[in-house]
């Protein structure tokens, strides 16, 4: 097939879809693209015990589907924490491939405080709500991909210059350690030749979309004092709790001169360093509560620090060794580092979002092609496994089509409308026809050039 007839199909099918409107009718009732999302968000993939195995079984079936699609289950560790690798092969299998993630894993979700059993995926008829933990985050994107395929292979008999890889992860609601950041170690992820990796992002409150372009990194930080014990009516120096008393003092000003630049509008919230309080251990416990007239030689208290890819991460080790734990108050301290702050150069943690940076431009004028808007670029207050790959200097965004939505990741009663979700697949179509049809960039800069 020549190149000229190649993009034909590819144009007619773009013209079709941003005037095309999905919708449970448009299909038998069993096959819809709804119903599809709503049987994968019925597998209960939770935390502590996610069912990986009849997730990964339900997407297979789906992709075998579409004909051109190659399946592979990979393991990393055991054989319950699965990876689901898809390709959709490209006509030129030297360029560099487009990588699209999601994860197969969700947090707990408290059934008694829903509206609707969070496994139920049940579909409102006044609304369009579809509840569901995992709704937004982030089954949602992980079925888009395979149904914008769908649509482009089958309906519009399209296939992309690029090779698409689709990844659906284990593990990354904790942590992403035993999923992602084993997979980009490994051989079969370095035979992807990966150029490019749009990965999840969040719901947007307004009419315009939300891209990420770095994650805040999180740092468990456990501080410890230790003193002589005494009677409760005793007033000395130095004793456990004085001391953790001083440290959270200390943490609690650095908290709020942070917020305050939030607040005052100088800085987003992904912007500044975070520093939560999240568990305080003291006192010595009696049959009725704790011993009140003793006062504690042991005091632990723990903090979730975040802090974006513009801090310097030896700053702050400093600030915790001097400041917040000092020794010579008898205090130690246990740092966790869940996730880097600088790629394998040295570099921060962040993807362009200007010119220097091809695929920020082909991903902004595809959004803008299905007539979306992009906000402003972010840094996302949270952590995804988007790190792992900026951390091997791959360009990642975070981008989930979600708009005109509450931020319900993680809440109670998570849901999303059954319009926006299939407003999403119509966007996401767009985003791989730009994405996966360009010429290489050393061949051609001009990237609005006759590949589209």
């Amino acid at each position: 097939m020549s190149k000229h007839h190649h993009r034909l199909p590819l144009l007619t099918a773009v013209t079709l879809l941003l005037s095309l409107r999905l919708s449970a009718t448009d299909h038998p009732p069993t096959t819809t693209p709804i119903t599809r999302f709503q049987n994968y968000l019925r597998i209960n993939t939770a935390h502590p015990n996610p069912d990986y195995n009849t997730a990964v079984t339900y997407l297979s079936s789906f992709a075998r589907t579409i004909p051109t699609l190659q399946i592979q289950t990979l393991y990393f560790t055991t054989p319950d924490k699965p990876l689901l690798l898809i390709t959709w092969p490209g006509s030129n299998p030297s360029l560099p491939s487009v990588l699209l993630n999601s994860h197969l894993d969700s947090v707990p979700a408290e059934s008694l405080k829903w509206f609707h059993d969070p496994f139920e995926a049940h579909l409102s008829p006044d609304d369009g709500k579809i509840y569901a933990r995992g709704a937004q985050d982030d089954k949602c994107v992980g079925m888009q991909y395979l149904e914008a395929i769908k649509e482009l292979e089958i309906n519009f008999h399209y296939s992309p210059t690029r090779t698409v890889h689709i990844s659906y992860v284990p593990e990354e609601e904790v942590g992403g350690f035993d999923g992602m950041a084993k997979f980009v170690k490994s051989v079969e992820f370095k035979k992807l030749n990966v150029g490019f990796v749009l990965d999840e992002g969040q719901a947007s409150t307004t009419d315009e979309f939300r891209t990420f372009y770095a994650d805040r990194s999180p740092w468990h930080v456990v501080i410890k004092a230790t003193g002589v014990p005494g009677h409760g009516s005793r007033m000395y120096d130095n004793s456990a709790m004085e001391n953790m008393m001083k440290s959270i003092e200390v943490i609690t000003k650095f908290r709020e001169n942070q917020f305050d630049l939030v607040k005052a509008g100088l800085a987003a919230t992904s912007e500044v360093i975070s520093a939560n309080p999240v568990f305080l251990k003291a006192g010595i416990p009696s049959s009725t509560g704790f011993v009140m007239n003793m006062q504690p030689s042991e005091v632990e208290a723990g903090f979730d620090i975040r802090q974006p890819p513009t801090a310097d991460p030896d700053l702050m080790r400093k600030r915790i060794a001097e400041e917040w734990a000092p020794a010579w108050r008898n205090m130690t301290y246990e740092i966790t580092e869940k996730g880097p702050l600088r790629d394998f150069m040295g570099r921060p943690l962040m993807t362009a979002t200007d010119g220097s940076n091809p695929w920020w431009s082909i991903f902004k004028q595809a959004v803008e092609a299905a007539g979306g808007k992009l906000a402003k670029p972010e840094i996302l207050t949270s952590t995804t496994d988007a790190r792992f790959m900026r951390q091997i200097g791959i360009p990642t965004l975070g981008f989930s089509p979600m708009k005109n939505t509450p931020i319900l990741l993680h809440d109670h009663n998570e849901f999303l409308k059954d319009s926006v979700y299939l407003e999403g697949i119509k966007n996401s179509v767009l985003l791989k026809q730009r994405s996966v049809h360009l010429k290489s960039f050393d061949e051609d800069s001009n990237l609005l050039g006759a590949k589209f």
